[in-house]
Parts: structure tokens; C-alpha cells; sequence
């Protein structure tokens, strides 16, 4: 993959940069009708929550380049929360946001060792990645090793998200408590959430390596060449 001394040449939309730091803590948990209560920023815009409602982290964006893609440094540990919710959201590439879905389905990464590939259902917090960008993101993320798991789903619905629970101290104040595991949508706690990643159900799919998922873009590209227009 080329890389300039600065830096790879390419960085995938969702990482986030150095810069782009956590908005000041600003929450508060209002009434929202009788025995409910909402998590809200004092200074909420509509584009803070998903489109299920879910509030999400707020970190601050970096400028963008011509390409409109964000500039500064990777951290290639964290996914920028709001990068990260769009992507997931409408099923766009992690690294170019273009539409995900290959010819033969969404293709998913984990890395080598973070799920078992013998279950029948996957939790995943990595957006999709396009047929065009998966050696990039290989050969890029530090977590994949260079030997991705594959998931190629032809299904991936959306799940909930993982984040942080807030609650009410009894003088006041907010604690908060860490999930081991991700909230499902329709979940009632949902409502004093801070989401920081969106999650998809992959309950459809093929495990493969790296290898066999090139085999099988290139077979379907052939077969779609074969076709007459």
C-alpha cells in the first residue's frame, strides 16, 4: 500500500485523527414524561442522535480535505463515534463511504482472533468495507493483522449500540456504568445512553480468509464481465 513519510496515503473515513478531541461534558437527564427520564446535551442538535434517537459521544471533527475526507494524524485504536454511526448506518465503506454492498454481498472485518467463527450470529461494531478497499484495510488497521476474519453477510441488520448508561446520583449529579456487552434497540436503558458505535446482527454469512474473499470478488467480476450489456 503506498505510504508517504508523513503517513499511509490512505486512512479510512472512520478512524479518528489526532485533534479531534471529546466535546466538554455538557449532559443533563431531564423528565420526559412520568417515571421517564431522557439524556440530553444542554446545547442538543438534531444530528446528535441516530435515527432511532439514540444520543451519541460528541468528538470534534478535524478539517476536511478536497476529497472531503478528514486530515491529521490516525489513531488507529479509536473510530470517530459520529464517522463511525453514519457509516454503520447506511451500510457505507469504512474507508470511502461509498456504498458497501459487493456483488456478492457485505464484507465485514474482525480481527484474527476477536470472534468464533463457529457461532451462528455476530455482533459487529466494523463497518462494512467495498470490494475496492479491502486490501487497504488489511494492509492498513493494526488490528487486523495483515489476516483479517471475513464475515460475508447478505444480511446485517442493525442491533443497538455500545457506550456508556447514565443515571441519577441520589445528590445529585450523574454516574455512569460501562456495558459488557451492546444494548439492543427497543432496550428501555436506551434512553439514558451515550452511544459511542453503532452494532449490526450478522446472521447470514460465510467465514472466510483474505485469499478465498479476492478468489470470490474476482470469480464475480468475471461473471459479471461475461454478461451480455
Amino acid at each position: 500500500m503506498p505510504s508517504t513519510a508523513a503517513g499511509p496515503a490512505v486512512v479510512p473515513y472512520v478512524i479518528q485523527r489526532v485533534g479531534e478531541e471529546a466535546a466538554p461534558d455538557n449532559l443533563v437527564i431531564r423528565r420526559s414524561a412520568p417515571g421517564r427520564s431522557r439524556l440530553h446535551y444542554l446545547d442538543e442538535h438534531p444530528q446528535d442522535r441516530d435515527h432511532r434517537g439514540v444520543l451519541y459521544a460528541r468528538v470534534g471533527w478535524n478539517p476536511l480535505d478536497a476529497d472531503g475526507m478528514p486530515t491529521g494524524e490516525p489513531q488507529w485504536k479509536f473510530m470517530h463515534p459520529h464517522r463511525q454511526m453514519m457509516t454503520m448506518q447506511t451500510l457505507r465503506c469504512q474507508v470511502c463511504t461509498q456504498p458497501a454492498k459487493t456483488k456478492i454481498g457485505f464484507i465485514f472485518f474482525a480481527g484474527p482472533r476477536d470472534e468464533d467463527p463457529t457461532q451462528t450470529q455476530i455482533l459487529t461494531n466494523q463497518p462494512p468495507v467495498c470490494a475496492r478497499h479491502v486490501r487497504t484495510v488489511a494492509a492498513l488497521c493494526p488490528h487486523m493483522e495483515k489476516r483479517p476474519m471475513v464475515f460475508l453477510a447478505q444480511r446485517a441488520p442493525l442491533y443497538g449500540v455500545s457506550g456508556v448508561l447514565y443515571g441519577r446520583l441520589v445528590r445529585g449529579g450523574l454516574h455512569v456504568v460501562v456495558p459488557d456487552c451492546a444494548v439492543p434497540y427497543g432496550n428501555p436503558d436506551l434512553a439514558t445512553f451515550l452511544a459511542s458505535q453503532m452494532v449490526r446482527r450478522l446472521s447470514s454469512f460465510r467465514v472466510l480468509d483474505l485469499d478465498e474473499l479476492l478468489q470470490d470478488l474476482d470469480a464475480a467480476a468475471q461473471t459479471s464481465a461475461r454478461r451480455p450489456g
